[in-house]
């Protein structure tokens, strides 16, 4: 296993995780496809979705991988009027990561991050590691702390 930025950021940091490998399929980047093959709850598996707010620019939000974001409450927690999703071909010049394996640690700058409140429901989550089929487990508290997200509810 090759170790992401996102593994090296936390090992530095001394943040515990570990690591759950999956084969993903080009045709199948769904987060529901990810938490069937690592054997988890898709509650307990969030995707990191990153969008474009009128007033303040690039804002990322983790949710769970069933769930919907919801666009206007996205847009007030952000201190937006509103917020839409950037383009799939603008995710690798924002971000460092490609879709499917986008995650909220290590991106290329610091953007604001929120995760939706439910994630401190459980002991662990999972967030993408940084590359197609590989996701970080890691404790809820410790992934909000790590990146300075504001736990919020974004979910329809």
């Amino acid at each position: 296993m090759t170790k992401t930025n996102a593994m090296r950021m936390l090992d530095t940091e001394g943040i515990s995780y570990s690591i759950k490998e999956y084969e993903y399929d080009e045709n199948n980047l769904s987060g529901s496809h990810a938490a069937s093959e690592i054997g988890m709850n898709p509650e307990q598996v969030f995707k990191t979705l990153v969008t474009r707010g009128d007033k303040n620019g690039i804002n990322v939000f983790c949710i769970p991988v069933d769930d919907e974001l919801d666009l206007k409450k996205a847009a007030h927690i952000s201190g937006n009027k509103k917020v839409e999703m950037i383009h799939v071909k603008e995710i690798l010049g924002l971000t460092g990561y490609i879709r499917g394996g986008c995650s909220p640690i290590g991106m290329k700058k610091k953007y604001p991050t929120y995760i939706d409140e439910t994630a401190i429901l459980f002991d662990e989550i999972a967030v993408s590691a940084g590359i197609r089929g590989q996701q970080i487990i890691i404790n809820p508290e410790s992934l909000i702390n790590f990146v300075s997200a504001k736990e919020a509810d974004l979910t329809k």
